[in-house]
């Protein structure tokens, strides 16, 4: 699209193998999500390395698109920069509609039609994750592909009303085996996440023979676990949000997981507590919260 300032507006994508549109891979679609575009960007970097090994299976093509939204990501902006719309719940688009819609609309009509569909994804409240693999429930979701990703966890979730306007959503809908890893963080880069995804990714591609290449790292036996059976943890005040745990780690009752302190006086108006043995599989990760505002999802033992 032709743009009022600056270059025009373009989205790239990388192209590996030829033949049948068997796996396209979707990185940022907001403007914060540098961790998701980083690790497309090493699917890339490994992808060309495999192509010129002749590791891509007779028949396979794969496409790669880092980031659909450089123009926020370029101003530090979640969303569209212009009008703070959301291009991940604009699908399956408009070609005629708002500037988003727009975008929405193009991109889906590229990745309409492939046989597995991979997005990373970030999670609307700030935090950091268990990397893992999220299969939104369409009635169409695959679950035993996901835990051929050989990631700790597979998720499931029932959707609300206001997720069928999501990208992963529609994919399913159009008949594509489509799922979203969440790797870790969102808008700092996380080396280790960032390799256990990208690896975790090629492993995919090779249990399913798009490339020939051996298995990558070390796989779980993935725990495919109903996100209505993790525990919410809220905070019950307002504050500065001083934690004291992390994602991936292991909890007991009473075990104190984040203080919130009053900003002014310094007092601890929230000793955060486990209530059950188990382990944080989500965690807040702003300096200031609100009262209600999620702090940690765990999975109880």
């Amino acid at each position: 699209m032709s743009s009022p300032c600056r270059d025009n507006f373009r989205i790239t994508g990388y192209r590996f193998g030829e033949g049948a549109k068997t796996l396209a891979i979707v990185g940022a679609m907001r403007g914060d999500e540098v961790q998701q575009q980083y690790i497309c960007a090493q699917v890339v970097n490994r992808l060309a390395a495999i192509e010129q090994n002749g590791g891509i299976a007779k028949g396979n093509s794969i496409l790669v698109i880092p980031s659909c939204n450089p123009f926020s990501m370029n101003v530090s902006r979640r969303f569209w920069a212009m009008d703070n719309t959301d291009i991940n719940r604009m699908f399956p688009g408009y070609d005629e509609g708002e500037t988003t819609q727009r975008i929405a609309a193009a991109v889906f009509a590229v990745l309409n039609g492939f046989e597995y569909g991979i997005q990373l994804a970030s999670y609307y409240v700030p935090g950091d994750f268990i990397p893992h693999v999220r299969i939104i429930k369409t009635g169409y979701e695959d679950v035993e592909t996901a835990r051929l990703f050989g990631m700790r966890y597979v998720t499931t979730y029932q959707p609300r009303p206001f997720d069928t306007t999501l990208f992963n959503y529609n994919w399913q809908l159009w008949n594509t085996k489509a799922f979203s890893i969440y790797a870790g963080k969102t808008s700092q880069v996380d080396l280790t996440a960032g390799t256990e995804t990208v690896d975790a990714i090629l492993r995919m591609m090779s249990r399913t023979g798009i490339v020939t290449t051996s298995l990558v790292g070390a796989a779980y036996e993935s725990i495919v676990l109903d996100e209505s059976a993790l525990q919410h943890v809220k905070a019950r005040h307002a504050g500065i949000l001083l934690r004291l745990v992390n994602a991936g780690n292991r909890v007991h009752p009473g075990q104190s997981l984040a203080h919130i302190i009053h900003p002014y006086n310094g007092q601890v108006l929230n000793d955060v507590k486990a209530m059950d043995e188990g382990m944080v599989f989500f965690a807040h990760n702003r300096p200031v919260v609100l009262q209600n505002a999620l702090l940690f999802k765990i999975h109880t033992i």
